[in-house]
C-alpha cells in the first residue's frame, strides 16, 4: 500500500513541475535507467571474468596485472553507482542540479581508478599529471565542502542551548559543538 501512496505523491509533484522541469526529470530518469543497465552488465562482466579466471586456474590475485584489472573494473562500477546516485538526488528534487561536490568526488574516483591501473614504471609524466589533478580537485572540494551545511545548529556545551549559525565552521570558530542541520533540530 505504501508504494501506491508514494507513486501517487510522485505523480502529484510531477504535475506541479514546469515544462522544462518535466523534461529535465524525464531525461534524468532515462539516464538513471541506462546507468543501472550499465552497472548490471559491468558487474556481470566482472563476476564472469573472475569466475572464468578461477576456473581456468590462471587467477593469481598477487599478480599486479590481475590486481590492476580487477580493481579497475570494481572502481568503474563504483563510479557508475556514484553517478547514478547523484542523478537520483537531482530527480528527487533535493537539489535542482547535480552538486559540484558530487561531480568532484566522481572525478577523484576516476583518477584513483586510473592510478590503480597505471603502470607506474612507464608513465612518470602521467603520474605527475594525475597527482596535480588530485591536488587541484582536493582544493576545489575543500573550497565547496560546506555548500550544503548552511543553516546549522551549534550546541553550547553545559547549557543545553542550540544556537543557529551559518556553517559548521562557524561553530568551531566560536568554540561550539556542531549539533546538526537547522532543519533537523526543532530547538533552533
Amino acid at each position: 500500500m505504501r508504494v501506491k501512496e508514494e507513486f501517487t505523491e510522485a505523480q502529484r509533484r510531477f504535475g506541479l513541475l514546469s515544462f522544462y522541469d518535466k523534461f529535465e526529470h524525464i531525461v534524468i530518469l532515462i539516464l538513471t535507467a541506462l546507468i543501472a543497465v550499465f552497472i548490471v552488465f559491468a558487474i556481470w562482466n566482472l563476476a564472469l571474468k573472475i569466475f572464468l579466471s578461477i576456473a581456468s586456474s590462471t587467477f593469481d590475485p598477487t599478480n599486479y596485472e590481475v590486481f590492476q584489472a580487477v580493481f579497475g573494473m570494481i572502481f568503474t562500477v563504483i563510479i557508475a553507482l556514484e553517478f547514478k546516485r547523484s542523478l537520483l538526488v537531482a530527480a528527487e528534487r533535493q537539489h535542482n542540479v547535480v552538486q559540484v561536490r558530487t561531480v568532484i568526488l566522481i572525478a577523484m574516483l576516476a583518477i584513483v581508478r586510473k592510478l590503480l591501473i597505471l603502470d607506474v614504471g612507464h608513465a612518470t609524466e602521467e603520474l605527475f599529471a594525475l597527482a596535480a589533478a588530485i591536488i587541484a580537485l582536493g582544493a576545489v572540494y575543500w573550497l565547496v565542502r560546506d555548500q550544503d551545511l548552511h543553516g546549522v545548529c551549534c550546541y553550547l556545551e553545559g547549557c543545553g542551548v542550540a544556537i543557529p549559525m551559518n556553517s559548521a565552521r562557524s561553530c568551531a570558530i566560536y568554540g561550539l559543538s556542531f549539533a546538526g542541520h537547522r532543519s533537523c533540530l526543532a530547538s533552533c
